[in-house]
């Protein structure tokens, strides 16, 4: 009797692992398209990159190519930018800032200079108004005079504005520098301390730093980090603002930074690697359904890294490398997440 009941319990066993096994193979994806698409193009990708997916809780997908590893760090650009938004958004969770405050409320220089009408939803959309210069060279050379983000911000105040705030769209550093300055002034710490506080710390982002070679942060495009470190941040975006089980940024945060805020606004400039796509608050809405609604957010960098977020396919994912991002190479990144999309479906309508 007890032979027979123990040859039934390890036939339930057999069956039991047989389905467990089955269930296992159904769940896994085939990127092998993806494998063959970054290796064939690992040249003109920029040599050293990895590429990351993450969904239902885990790193479903990574591929390294050439030197890089998902520990290994570089700098990310405007990829920067996604985590500066957040930080302020952690702001406006706390109800120690609101999105309509006018910035001239902390920094009193903007309205001597005329500028009191600036809000910080307009420093976030890169709708401030104030003009920028478009040379990155020129760009950098001048950051290089400023011993402070305060001493660089409140140079902004001091340049002619050429629209009113709101009215036009312009992609550049100024808006979210002022926005990284008055949450300087709101937390009464300099904006490196308050990241690694409020966003890096909390997300296990041990590796991503602002601490460049100047001596002021660049909230707009100063950071680097690593693919490991990155997806944590995407991974609580995906999560409505939850990274472990911990709420970093409210759900109401992360909804108002994915909601366009350029639909009706004038684009003044926008990059080539970006057009076609609107903005929210930090970051691009790549793609949106037939309500405008954002379905895809980003917030691709210069040095070609591209951190993304397909909320219809419950996935984040990352391609990232450390070679100038061109009009070609733009194409490229949307190739592979097409390649990505097919092995998941859509939750959308």
């Amino acid at each position: 009797m007890a032979q027979k009941i123990s040859s039934n319990c390890l036939k339930f066993m057999l069956v039991l692992s047989f389905l467990l096994l089955c269930l296992l193979t159904k769940s896994q994806y085939n990127f092998s398209g993806v494998d063959a698409f970054l290796t064939s193009n690992q040249k003109a990708l920029g040599k050293d990159l990895v590429a990351v997916v993450y969904k239902d809780g885990k790193i479903v997908y990574q591929k390294a190519v050439g030197d890089f590893t998902l520990k290994s760090q570089a700098p990310i650009a405007s990829c920067s930018k996604w985590l500066t938004a957040a930080l302020v958004m952690s702001f406006v969770d706390e109800g120690k800032i609101s999105l309509d405050d006018k910035v001239s409320t902390y920094l009193p220089i903007y309205e001597t200079y005329g500028k009191a009408y600036i809000t910080i939803r307009n420093c976030l959309a890169h709708e401030t108004g104030i003009t920028d210069n478009q040379h990155m060279i020129a760009k950098i050379l001048e950051r290089r005079k400023f011993e402070s983000l305060e001493e660089e911000v409140n140079s902004f105040a001091k340049r002619e504005i050429a629209a009113n705030p709101g009215t036009t769209f312009a992609y550049g550093t100024i808006g979210l520098n002022i926005a990284a300055r008055v949450v300087e002034v709101v937390g009464k710490k300099n904006f490196g301390m308050l990241m690694k506080q409020r966003i890096l710390g909390p997300l296990n982002m041990k590796h991503t730093t602002f601490e460049g070679d100047s001596d002021a942060p660049n909230p707009s495009g100063g950071a680097a980090s690593t693919p490991e470190d990155y997806i944590n941040f995407l991974s609580m975006i995906l999560n409505k603002g939850i990274f472990n089980g911990k709420r970093i940024l409210s759900e109401a945060a992360i909804e108002k930074m994915q909601t366009v805020q350029t639909a009706n606004v004038p684009k003044v400039y926008i990059p080539k690697t970006a057009e076609g796509f609107e903005y929210g608050l930090g970051e691009w809405i790549q793609e949106q359904d037939d309500k405008g609604n954002s379905t895809v957010v980003s917030c691709p960098g210069l040095f070609g890294t591209w951190p993304f977020v397909d909320k219809c396919r419950k996935y984040a994912g990352i391609v990232f490398v450390k070679s100038l991002l061109s009009d070609q190479k733009r194409e490229l990144y949307l190739e592979i997440k097409k390649r990505i999309d097919e092995e998941i479906p859509s939750a959308c309508n």
